[in-house]
């Protein structure tokens, strides 16, 4: 599902116009973006959590010439599912 399917069954599920379900994902979106940009947990229960994880810079090699290169530090969004989702997944089949 993408993002305008999403928007498309909560407009259909509650019975709004598309407009106004396009705002609502909008807004839990940029939310949610916000606060991982800010350094914040964003904890949905039942589905998981989402959390920016910090990279240790390291020194890696140049697959094509060999030449060893320096990678920065980076900060990077990680995703955990939660117990109640993993199960289910598990489960259907």
């Amino acid at each position: 599902m993408n993002k305008s399917q999403l928007i498309e069954a909560l407009a259909k599920a509650e019975n709004l116009p598309v407009k106004k379900a396009e705002e609502v994902v909008n807004t839990f979106f940029g939310d949610m973006e916000e606060a991982l940009v800010k350094g914040e947990r964003v904890e949905i229960r039942g589905l998981g959590s989402f959390k920016v994880k910090n990279y240790d810079g390291y020194t890696g090699r140049n697959p094509k010439t060999g030449e060893m290169i320096n990678v920065a530090p980076k900060k990077l969004p990680f995703f955990k599912v939660g117990k109640e989702l993993k199960e289910r997944v598990d489960i259907e089949q």
